[in-house]
């Protein structure tokens, strides 16, 4: 049975972010305050229909009454949700109400054609047994999706929380190896190395020397020998870490262009950009962490022939 769950998305910058889905109990609500709204409306046209004909003094014909309601039904079930949800960015009344908001899998705004898919398959999701099909859907998935939603392709989710929202970290390479980063081909790095070089750099600075070193040995080595053009000589693990992460990160900013708004408003917080090591000359120690130890003789000389990190001498 499908619980509150935490949803994974992946922004641009390559920054991982975990958002809470609505559980069954917040979205019943959500629906109750949106029907609530929906119902209002349509009375509120009949009223005006029925108003109109005593104004005019013409006799509706009942044919006439019932095709009036049959399109005006769904048509205002329809109007509602789609207009809502497309041009303010995936909420409704009921849902803005309770803190949720309809997203994309990837974490973007919903576009026209989602919310349209939504809403139609909701007259399959509510509309039949009352309601049975999205409750059975939402339980059964994993991200409390309801049919609407699987096709749609899209999540709902709880934008109130307690935590601050997480804030998009962006790696920039050391100065004078930018032109290496710009070159660097990262295409062959998995999310999940990619996530254990980001986690490394931003808390390198609260490591002792020893594992800093170390550690930073035991992720660069396997990337030298795979990624190409190599490490240039003289670079430590750790400098060649940021040019792997920076280079990653723009790589993925290429492949999608659109920035990604999380539900939070996580891709428009300021962005964080961890310090690094200075690579040649004074940098100012305000903006520093504590400089990485220095390499060793067989480091200074340069990558050995496999394009890897010999171990500190």
């Amino acid at each position: 049975m499908a619980q509150v769950e935490s949803a994974r998305m992946v922004t641009p910058e390559a920054v991982a972010l975990e958002f809470r889905t609505a559980n069954l109990g917040s979205r019943i609500l959500a629906y109750l305050i949106d029907m609530a709204v929906v119902t209002a409306g349509i009375f509120a046209g009949l009223f005006a229909v029925a108003l109109l004909g005593q104004a005019t003094a013409v006799v509706v014909p009942d044919w006439v009454a019932l095709t009036i309601v049959l399109v005006l039904l769904p048509s205002w079930w329809l109007g509602y949700f789609i207009a809502f949800e497309t041009l303010w960015r995936g909420r409704t009344l009921g849902k803005a109400a309770l803190g949720l908001r309809v997203v994309t899998r990837e974490g973007a705004p919903i576009r026209f054609r989602h919310a349209a898919i939504r809403a139609l398959l909701g007259l399959v999701d509510f509309a039949i047994a009352s309601g049975f099909f999205a409750i059975v859907f939402i339980l059964l998935t994993r991200d409390n999706q309801r049919l609407g939603d699987l096709v749609a392709g899209t999540l709902v989710l709880r934008e109130r929380s307690g935590l601050a929202a997480p804030a998009p970290v962006s790696f920039t390479p050391p100065p004078g190896l930018e032109s290496y980063a710009a070159t660097l081909d990262t295409s062959r790095i998995s999310t999940q190395e990619y996530q254990a070089v980001r986690t490394f750099l931003l808390r390198a600075a609260s490591l002792p020397p020893g594992p800093r070193s170390a550690l930073a040995l035991q992720l660069a080595n396997p990337l030298a020998g795979r990624l190409r053009p190599p490490p240039p000589a003289g670079i430590s693990p750790e400098l060649y870490l940021y040019c792997v992460a920076a280079a990653y990160q723009q790589r993925q900013r290429l492949a999608a262009p659109a920035a990604v708004t999380g539900p939070a408003g996580a891709a428009t917080s300021p962005a964080l950009t961890p310090a690094m090591p200075a690579l040649a000359g004074p940098a100012p120690a305000a903006t520093l962490p504590p400089p990485a130890p220095e390499p060793g003789a067989a480091q200074q000389a340069g990558p050995p022939a496999g394009g890897g990190f010999a171990p500190p001498g």
